[in-house]
């Protein structure tokens, strides 16, 4: 007989988690020991029942399902085999692929989520690295070496990777961030402007305004504005401008020696 494989489910929506649940339910040897509505709990219940297999959703507010994994390589849990849960559809994770057991669309089907307990088992029986695995997915976004090489992008239901340095600027409103490259747009997993210019390159990344952070790389003109004043056209397809804050114009001038 195999042995039964202890799963978590990780999703901050209570229809997916018991929709989840139900699903196992029905598949031989499989225990669910715990749900977790957020990242944070995600974080705890991990570290205390030591799960063979986690459920984890990837768009979560706050801490996200990246953000869990990072949080356990920190903390240097052991890892257990992962599932990535998500709503884009399949060319959106194909990265995720090489790195996890399998990944679930929502809304889930039984039968496929039968086929990622058939992967999650081969898996655990084999003993393969899986702690290497998802490290190495970490490391691809960018997670655990600070600098992010990968953000992620959300645009027509795709979870898209995109280099950092094709980020032509990034703007907020009501709360939601938009990233721009020359030829994409669509909204960040990031919270705020702050977090997001955090974990970018200084030297590279500059807030013009409250509401918009630029990639200085790829300011196309300098356009002069009312009372000294600047905006920047961008070399985005649109041709996006940018304002520059009266705060930041010294910045600018210093910036790019004007």
């Amino acid at each position: 007989m195999p042995a039964a494989i202890s799963a978590l489910i990780v999703d901050d929506e209570k229809p997916a988690r018991e929709e989840l649940a139900y699903l196992l339910k029905g598949i031989p040897d499989v225990n669910v020991i715990g749900q977790a509505r957020n990242g944070l709990e995600a974080v705890n219940l991990i570290k205390e029942k030591s799960p063979d297999l986690v459920f984890l959703d990837v768009q979560m507010p706050g801490l996200d399902g990246f953000g869990v994994l990072k949080k356990l390589v920190d903390k240097k849990v052991k890892l257990p085999q992962i599932v990535f849960a998500t709503a884009y559809d399949h060319y959106a994770v194909q990265a995720f692929e090489v790195h996890a057991v399998d990944y679930l669309l929502k809304p889930f089907d039984k039968a496929r989520v039968s086929k990622s307990i058939s992967r999650a088992r081969k898996l655990l029986e084999s003993q393969p690295p899986v702690g290497e695995r998802l490290e190495s997915l970490l490391d691809h976004i960018g997670l655990r070496t600070g600098r992010p090489a990968k953000l992620l992008l959300n645009t027509n239901q795709r979870l898209l990777l995109v280099d950092a340095d094709d980020m032509v600027y990034a703007t907020i409103e009501d709360g939601l961030i938009t990233l721009v490259t020359r030829e994409l747009e669509g909204t960040s997993n990031y919270r705020t402007l702050e977090d997001l210019q955090g974990s970018l390159d200084a030297n590279q990344f500059w807030r013009a305004h409250r509401s918009y952070l630029v990639n200085i790389n790829h300011i196309k003109e300098v356009v002069p504005w009312f009372k000294s004043s600047y905006q920047l056209r961008m070399d985005d397809r649109r041709g996006s401008e940018v304002p520059v804050s009266r705060a930041q114009t010294r910045r600018l001038r210093e910036l790019l020696k004007l």
